[in-house]
């Protein structure tokens, strides 16, 4: 007989095993009943992506809209019947027979795992892998404890049927890619809705291997797959045999890579400018079908210029009077994994010549006219670090030239000389103005080298601007989604400023002396162009306009490498041509408006109202409340000293030629008269024309005249001439 204590040991340890599963069984009770599933996890609202359409209606990108690859949600009523049927076969045969956690799942999990001395299995019901694209529990052993533990509250929570739902909307299928509403329009092209048995298949073989098993990476896997999904189904009894035949045969059409994932700069450009918390459909102000046509062109004219060096470009097209976005290509080649990502409509470069009508604009509101003769001469300009003596893209210098060929052929030369005279200050704030945020530095930081675009602005800028000509003078910020305002603007120059300046641009007769009669400037319908390069040869650069839509051109090579003999009329010029007969379509633009323009003939050699004397004539367009008084027959309103102004300062250095060392005086507002001009203390020369050359000494002068034989007092100029 036993001691007493050794079967009192004995009778412990029996209750003790038969009591240690029930209160094992009851913790874990209370655990599942006292924690609920958070039914905020649950939302079916927070998981809609952005679909990004183009002003068609047509997709351009299904967005995600968080960081956990979640996509449309689509409630199982609007989800083809195969698709949860398919996920069930696979992931979970037994789904409908547990309650969250499946003993001999586990079992099996367990015998595969040791057998292979590591992990191959994991045992998860379709329960669990919801609570693991919800919770993101650690890949640990306590970790997939308390994923049993969640798959048991989930199961309490919703019924099987929204089990599966919460599954098939947040299951990963690749490419940054969440949900079957996602996956369906992105492989297939179509609905969740629309899916056929063998489709449901193929996309229900995507999850438990995204980047391995979708269509696009590893097409051969893809198709392995589905057969593997759609053996599964028929061996758990989810389809007949003929069913399963027949879907197996049928051969699944794969939507093209990038057919849903269209303008790939634009879209970026539109989410990352979404407000905080957007979801659902996002409507954009592209054209789906110019922009396509944009590329292609892009891509077209940078292969060939690829001989002189040039290896991207980017376009942007505005509608001018909305400024909705019609057509954004940041790049070439979105794909190409060193550079195609970069965005060009929007990065910063100088924009050379393309800022000269915002000078002359200025210059124009102050008193010039489109015939002022402008010195295009060697001259000196100082500067905190010294001289600054620009030079032309040809290397020469072309005497006095009037205004309207100052800028019609991008003479460097007039431009700084208007620059001076308007205030590198006044013509930043202009710039401000019209857009050019990107011109964020102090004005000493530019100097007079702003008329030459030595600042670096945005192509979306520039185009905008450019718009704001075309507008007549007023701005407003352009527009890429339907839902952004629509504000009133503002009138940043006078209309008659901008439609003068258009003439100019769109003259073509005008640029012939620097780009020939036959260029890329030059359309079949009336259009306003600018050309620009940088001065190191990296940055091409046209924008122009019709009454009804302006594009803006950039060519070049993000590295900074320099192109070899391109010139903004021969590089961005070809590109810019293209896609504004494209943007065109097959209408033609309206004439451009001249309304409060007048139109005067002047004499050719002297740029005076033509007279007897004359042998040539040229008509030019003077703002109403400029133009010559006999034009506009308005009774003359005294004498009016027009050139030069008085403060005007000349610079004449030692290599002037002789031919150029000369300025022409004149006045205005007296017709008829003979006068008389005195200049300093020479004695008065009088003519009978309102004009007269004088060569010019170094010195502070003193130009004074008067009309012979009127009761009328003197006008006067104060200049100087330096060296």
């Amino acid at each position: 007989m036993p001691p007493p204590e050794p079967r009192r040991w004995r009778r412990r340890a029996g209750w003790a095993l038969l009591v240690s599963p029930v209160v094992a069984a009851a913790v874990v009770a209370v655990l599942v009943v006292a924690v609920p599933f958070p039914a905020a996890l649950l939302a079916t609202h927070t998981v809609e992506s952005r679909r990004v359409v183009d002003r068609h209606g047509q997709l351009l990108r299904e967005a995600l809209s968080d960081a956990e690859g979640r996509g449309v949600w689509r409630g199982l009523d609007a989800i083809s019947p195969w698709v949860p049927a398919a996920f069930v076969a696979i992931e979970d045969h037994r789904f409908y027979d547990h309650v969250g956690v499946d003993p001999r799942g586990i079992a099996r999990a367990v015998r595969d795992n040791l057998a292979a001395g590591g992990v191959v299995a994991g045992g998860s019901t379709l329960t669990q892998q919801v609570v693991k694209l919800i919770m993101r529990p650690p890949r640990t052993l306590w970790g997939k404890a308390g994923e049993a533990l969640w798959a048991l509250r989930l199961e309490r929570a919703l019924d099987k049927a929204g089990i599966v739902e919460q599954y098939v909307n947040r299951a990963p299928f690749g490419h940054n890619t969440g949900g079957i509403e996602a996956a369906a329009r992105l492989y297939l092209d179509k609905s969740a809705r629309a899916l056929s048995l063998a489709e449901a298949a193929l996309l229900c073989g995507i999850p438990k291997a995204p980047s391995l098993n979708n269509p696009w990476s590893h097409p051969a896997r893809a198709e392995a797959r589905r057969v593997a999904v759609l053996d599964r189904m028929r061996a758990t009894g989810a389809i007949t045999a003929a069913q399963h035949a027949e879907a197996v045969a049928e051969r699944v059409r794969i939507a093209p890579r990038r057919a849903r994932f269209e303008a790939p700069h634009f879209v970026d450009h539109v989410l990352r400018t979404l407000p905080e918390g957007t979801a659902g459909e996002v409507q954009t102000t592209l054209d789906g079908p110019l922009q396509r046509e944009v590329e292609r062109l892009a891509a077209e004219v940078v292969r060939s210029l690829a001989d002189e060096g040039v290896g991207q470009a980017a376009v942007v097209v505005l509608d001018n009077a909305s400024g909705e976005v019609r057509a954004w290509v940041g790049s070439v080649d979105y794909d190409d994994p060193r550079e195609g990502q970069v965005d060009m409509v929007v990065g910063r470069r100088q924009p050379g010549s393309t800022l000269k009508p915002f000078v002359y604009g200025l210059g124009l509101e102050r008193g010039f006219t489109a015939a002022d003769r402008l010195p295009d001469l060697p001259l000196w300009f100082p500067t905190g670090l010294g001289d600054y003596r620009p030079r032309n893209y040809d290397r020469r210098f072309h005497g006095w030239v009037s205004l309207r060929s100052a800028l019609a052929n991008s003479y460097n030369v007039p431009a700084v000389w208007m620059a001076q005279k308007v205030g590198p200050a006044d013509l930043l704030r202009r710039l401000h103005a019209l857009g050019f945020l990107s011109l964020d530095r102090r004005v000493d930081h530019y100097g007079l080298g702003l008329a030459l675009g030595n600042g670096e602005v945005q192509l979306i800028e520039l185009a905008n601007a450019y718009r704001a000509l075309a507008n007549h003078g007023r701005y407003t910020p352009a527009r890429w989604r339907d839902d952004m305002p629509r504000g009133p603007g503002a009138q940043v120059m006078p209309g008659d400023v901008a439609r003068l300046l258009t003439d100019i641009l769109s003259d073509p007769i005008a640029r012939i002396p620097a780009f020939g009669r036959h260029n890329a400037l030059t359309l079949p319908f009336p259009a306003a162009a600018k050309t620009g390069t940088s001065t190191d040869f990296t940055d091409n650069w046209t924008a122009g306009y019709t009454p009804e839509v302006t594009v803006a051109v950039w060519v070049g090579n993000f590295d900074g490498r320099p192109m070899e003999g391109v010139s903004g009329v021969t590089g961005a010029g070809r590109l810019w041509h293209r896609v504004m007969r494209a943007a065109v379509g097959h209408g033609r633009p309206r004439a451009f408006d001249t309304s409060g323009l007048v139109r005067v003939e002047l004499c050719a050699d002297t740029g005076e109202v033509m007279g007897p004397g004359c042998a040539h004539a040229v008509g030019e367009l003077f703002r109403e409340a400029r133009a010559p008084r006999a034009a506009v027959e308005r009774a003359p309103s005294g004498l009016r000293v027009q050139f030069p102004r008085n403060g005007d300062v000349f610079q004449l250095g030692a290599d002037t030629p002789e031919r150029y060392a000369r300025l022409r005086l004149r006045v205005d507002g007296d017709e008829g008269a003979r006068l008389a001009w005195a200049l300093d203390d020479a004695a008065p020369v009088v003519t009978d024309e309102p004009g007269l050359w004088w060569h010019a000494t170094p010195g502070r002068h003193r130009l004074r005249v008067w009309a012979e034989g009127r009761p009328a007092q003197a006008v006067e100029a104060v200049f100087s001439v330096v060296d």
